[in-house]
């Protein structure tokens, strides 16, 4: 059994929710907004659930340097040294490399959870049993342990890790593959086949061994870090880590740089209520309240809804009248500035929100 006092968890906050525009916003992105009417924002409900599982000296929380301030706003207990500020957002590699080297120059036999800001968990006794026992078990096996979700339906907006073994054996099993959001009839082929779980980020690991991995699979990453020994926990770090972020850091996943490529891959499949809160479909499916013609609403004021079918409608428009007749399979977003009306499909979304690069939208972004 691991020691508790050697536990430590890494909060990945940095991202900027692009694909929630236009609630989600570059200066006030998903993990600090409040979807679920319940008080609290994604990075406060994934602070609390981290702290029933580790001392909370021991949470940090990754993100970036102009969040700080919102950081410290919803988290006024965290320490200014468990704050790891990027420069820039460059997915999770590099995110979770600066977390390890921190955590190693504090404690070199630390085990660590890392987990994205942005889910909804549910069950809460059986995901803190699951992450009890993939602990346990990163520990004692030094494997690099990530929690594969059973899979309720082929879902085409989560990744795929396809294992070998009985997923109701309570055991962790050998990962065989993963795969990146397949298109509805693959995932359907994943469904069917029993063996695939869908990844849900979480991964479990002792810091000694992320480390050794990912300066094997990731040295271009890893090489921009040399020193770190000397900066880290010092007056030097902030200047150490921005050269870093302002070189050429690569961009790229932790699936893509150290998972895909490692031999120590293993995944626990656990059943405890789990949602990545990546997209509109994804909020549509997990949180929103759904009338008898599929029409998912979350409205601040009345609504007039008629003739309408499996619509997502979301609306901060305190009091104002909502009224919608004959749409079917769209997503209507109002907010004080802007208002979305677009097909209820994800690559469209994705080319349309792609437009909002252009310099005429910069103030929407």
């Amino acid at each position: 059994m691991y020691n508790r006092e050697h536990c430590y968890s890494v909060i990945l906050a940095g991202g900027i929710g692009s694909r929630f525009w236009p609630i989600s916003r570059e200066k006030l992105p998903k993990q600090f907004l409040d979807f679920t009417s319940a008080g609290h924002s994604f990075l406060r409900f994934t602070y609390d659930r981290m702290k029933a599982l580790v001392p909370e000296e021991n949470i940090l929380v990754v993100s970036l340097n102009r969040y700080r301030d919102l950081v410290k706003q919803q988290l006024p207990e965290l320490r200014d040294g468990n704050l790891l500020l990027e420069e820039y957002n460059r997915n999770t590699a590099p995110a979770i490399t600066y977390a390890t080297y921190k955590i190693l120059k504090r404690d070199p036999d630390a085990v660590m959870i890392s987990t994205p800001a942005d889910h909804v968990i549910n069950h809460h006794d059986i995901f803190n049993e699951t992450i009890h026992k993939a602990l346990a078990y990163a520990e004692e096996s030094g494997s690099l342990t990530t929690i594969g979700i059973v899979p309720t339906r082929p879902d085409p907006n989560f990744g795929y890790i396809q294992a070998i073994g009985d997923q109701d054996s309570g055991k962790p099993l050998k990962v065989k593959t993963f795969t990146e959001k397949p298109d509805e009839e693959l995932a359907k082929v994943f469904m069917e086949s029993g063996e695939f779980l869908w990844n849900s980020g979480i991964f479990l690991w002792k810091a000694s061994v992320i480390r050794e991995e990912l300066e094997k699979h990731a040295p271009d990453i890893t090489r921009l870090w040399t020193g770190w020994e000397d900066a880290l926990d010092t007056d030097r770090e902030a200047d150490f880590v921005m050269n870093i972020y302002r070189s050429d850091c690569p961009r790229i996943s932790i699936d893509y740089a150290v998972m895909e490529k490692t031999d120590k891959a293993w995944v626990f499949p656990a059943k405890f209520k789990w949602a990545d809160i990546g997209n509109w479909e994804s909020l549509y499916e997990y949180l929103a309240q759904h009338d008898s013609f599929g029409n998912a609403s979350d409205i601040d004021g009345k609504s007039l809804l008629r003739e309408g079918r499996d619509n997502i409608i979301y609306s901060d428009g305190k009091g104002k009248l909502i009224a919608i007749r004959g749409l079917e399979d769209y997503i209507v977003i109002d907010t004080d500035d802007v208002l979305l009306i677009c097909p209820r499909d994800e690559k469209k979304l994705k080319e349309f929100l792609s437009e909002l690069a252009m310099p005429e939208y910069a103030d929407y972004r």
